[in-house]
C-alpha cells in the first residue's frame, strides 16, 4: 500500500500516510506515546518529547502555550484497526492548510495500536514546518487571512471500514493490549521563565509556521465510516490568559495555597498564653 523512504538526516525509515477528501489517505510512522484520550485515539502535545500538563476547565482542556518554543502533535491508535485523524491547529488542516469539513479534510493514518508524531504543516511530500507558539499577529493563520479558530487543536478521528471475515478468520482474530501511557512530565522551571518572559502579558497565543525539517509522506486510499468515532479538542492560552480565564491560579493565589498546604492542625505540646500573667 506504500512504500518506505529514508530520513535524509539520520537513515531511518519514516514515512507517513494520509486520507484525502477523496478517501485518500496518508500516513506517518514515529514512536511511542500519550495524551487527551478517547477509547480510539489519544493526542498530545509535546515539548522537547515531554507531553504538557492538561487543564480540564470550563467544558473543554487547556494547556500552557510557552512563547517561542517548537511543539509537536503526538496521536496514537488505542484499537485494532486501522484509523484516519483530521487533525487542525488554528482551524488549519495540518497536511494542506486548508479549511473544510473534517469528513473532507485530508487525514493522517495510523495503525492499529500505532503512534506518531506530526511537528508542523506538511509543506510538500518530503517536508513539514514545525509549529512553534508565537503572537496572533506572527502566526501562520494570520499570515493566510483565516485566523477566526486561532488557540485550537481539533482531532477529528475516523475507523476505517471493517472488512467481513472469513469463519477461519475470525475464529483466529486476537485483540491486542495498547501501549501504557507515558509519564507527564513539564518542561524546566527555567525554560518557562523565559518562555514567559518572551511574551507580553496581553498577547493571545497562536501558532506559527516554523524550520523545515523531514517528515516524507505518501498517500493511500482508505474506505472509511461515515461518522467519526471521536472527536478531541485542546485549547491552548499563555499563563496570563490562563490565569484570567480561572484555568490556573494567580502567582498570589499559588503561595497562598501553597501556605494553607503546609498548614497543621498541632505542633508540640504547650499550654494557651495567658493574656492575665504578664511579668509572673
Amino acid at each position: 500500500m506504500f512504500s518506505q523512504e529514508r530520513n535524509r538526516q539520520h537513515g531511518t525509515p519514516t514515512v507517513a500516510l494520509f486520507a484525502t477528501a477523496a478517501v485518500i489517505a496518508l500516513m506517518a510512522f514515529g514512536s511511542p506515546v500519550e495524551a487527551l484520550e478517547t477509547g480510539v485515539c489519544r493526542i498530545e502535545v509535546l515539548i522537547d518529547g515531554k507531553p504538557l500538563n492538561e487543564y480540564p476547565a470550563r467544558g473543554t482542556t487547556y494547556i500552557e502555550a510557552l512563547h517561542g518554543r517548537e511543539y509537536a502533535l503526538r496521536l496514537t491508535n488505542l484499537i485494532d484497526r486501522r484509523i484516519a485523524v483530521a487533525l487542525a491547529v488554528d482551524g488549519l488542516n495540518s497536511i494542506d492548510a486548508k479549511t473544510s469539513s473534517a469528513s473532507k479534510a485530508s487525514k493522517w493514518v495510523l495503525g492499529p495500536y500505532q503512534t506518531t508524531t506530526i511537528s508542523g504543516w506538511q509543506v510538500s511530500s518530503t517536508d513539514a514546518r514545525r509549529f512553534f507558539f508565537t503572537t496572533e499577529e506572527k502566526s501562520y493563520g494570520t499570515w493566510l487571512g483565516r485566523d477566526a479558530n486561532l488557540g485550537v487543536i481539533e482531532a477529528v478521528v475516523y475507523r476505517e471500514k471493517k472488512p467481513k471475515l472469513t469463519l477461519g478468520q475470525w475464529l483466529g482474530s486476537r485483540s491486542k493490549a495498547a501501549p501504557a501511557p507515558a509519564g507527564r512530565a513539564r518542561p524546566s522551571a527555567e525554560a518557562e521563565k523565559q518562555a514567559g518572559e518572551a511574551a507580553d502579558a496581553d498577547d493571545l497565543a497562536a501558532t506559527g509556521i516554523g524550520r523545515r525539517v523531514d517528515h516524507r509522506v505518501q498517500r493511500i486510499h482508505l474506505d472509511l465510516e461515515d461518522r467519526p468515532a471521536a472527536e478531541l479538542r485542546l485549547r491552548y492560552e499563555y499563563r496570563q490568559q490562563l490565569v484570567h480565564l480561572g484555568v490556573l491560579p494567580s502567582p498570589e493565589e499559588e503561595t497562598a495555597l501553597a501556605r494553607r498546604e503546609r498548614a497543621n492542625g498541632f505542633s508540640d505540646f504547650s499550654f494557651a498564653p495567658d493574656p492575665f500573667n504578664h511579668g509572673r
